[in-house]
């Protein structure tokens, strides 16, 4: 029977074309065993599946492991790895929260003029990235396969770079231990001169977090006198900055080289951030506005959805699970 045919006949027997329920083994887990699994993981989320089981064995319930895991999956509940987010007080995240309201509607004109800037660790022999292989089953073990460690740390290097919607900025190694002198010295030696070669303009933003040497005495007095606007930045937000994405990028390009010691290491570090791709840079930039809006926060304040300009940026968040602000 063709699938009109079929569509025909189910619209003269059923008065409807949808696909009817069909008859099949009933449900081993009861609608009251689902429902109270589905309590007990919006209660906790981090609740395991053996302590599930426990709890469903105690109401008489099915305990199996795929029966309790199909019953949560009709319910839209998956088990996935917790994402890492920095602890926050009551204060941060009101902070985070009225930044949020402040710079959610901040234009592309705005955003382009931002200098992003921050350091980074990349290891010589470390986990910094993941890498996939592809190989048949049992040759996980083959040298071609798998990826050199060492035992003891065979070194690292810390670097200060920045970058705009226009490219990337001077990237610097950091000598030693660097203290908030260190860093004045390196914003004169080398965020000026990035502001000056990606023609940002005199009046140009200049984004650093809240660490110690940043808000030091002697780097507010620099800044002040250099006349540099400085973005206001709530405490404990690494996951605002868009830097960390290109740092990201950085590393799995740097140990995709192979280097064999920090001066090699220094080197591909400073050969591949001068190449990275300027069309990665403006949606790495303009992510940030993104990140804005998905911030999320236990707090009293309640809140709205945004009308006009932000209508659609409101719908993608919302798909994604997320909190759009006012």
């Amino acid at each position: 029977m063709s699938t009109v045919a079929s569509i025909i006949r189910n619209w003269k027997k059923f008065g409807t074309t949808r696909t009817l329920p069909r008859v099949g083994r009933p449900a081993r887990l009861s609608d009251r065993g689902r429902r109270a699994l589905v309590r007990e993981v919006t209660r906790n989320p981090m609740v395991t599946l053996t302590e599930l089981q426990c709890g469903s064995m105690k109401r008489g319930e099915p305990s199996r492991r795929t029966t309790i895991s199909a019953a949560l999956h009709k319910s839209d509940l998956f088990g996935r790895v917790a994402r890492l987010k920095p602890l926050l007080s009551k204060k941060q995240m009101t902070a985070r929260l009225e930044f949020a309201k402040k710079h959610l509607k901040d234009s592309q004109t705005i955003r382009n003029k931002v200098l992003w800037s921050d350091e980074t660790k990349i290891e010589l022999f470390g986990s910094n990235a993941k890498r996939h292989v592809w190989r048949k089953p049992g040759t996980a073990h083959h040298l071609a396969n798998t990826i050199p460690t060492v035992k003891h740390d065979r070194g690292s290097i810390m670097l200060w770079g920045c970058f705009s919607a226009g490219g990337t900025g001077r990237l610097v190694r950091i000598e030693g231990k660097m203290n908030a002198a260190m860093y004045r010295d390196i914003s004169d030696e080398n965020m000026l001169q990035s502001a000056l070669d990606l023609r940002l303009g005199r009046r140009f933003i200049f984004q650093q977090d809240n660490d110690p040497k940043h808000t030091a005495k002697i780097t507010k007095e620099w800044l002040r006198h250099n006349s540099v606007n400085v973005l206001e930045w709530p405490s404990q937000s690494p996951d605002l900055n868009p830097i960390e994405h290109l740092w990201g990028d950085l590393k799995m390009a740097v140990h995709r080289r192979s280097p064999s010691n920090l001066m090699e290491l220094e080197r591909f570090c400073k050969e591949e951030w001068e190449q990275l791709p300027r069309n990665r840079l403006r949606p790495r930039s303009s992510l940030w506005q993104w990140q804005v809006g998905g911030i999320k926060l236990e707090s009293p304040t309640p809140y709205t959805e945004p009308a006009g300009p932000n209508l659609k940026l409101a719908s993608v968040i919302r798909r994604r699970g997320l909190t759009c602000l006012k």
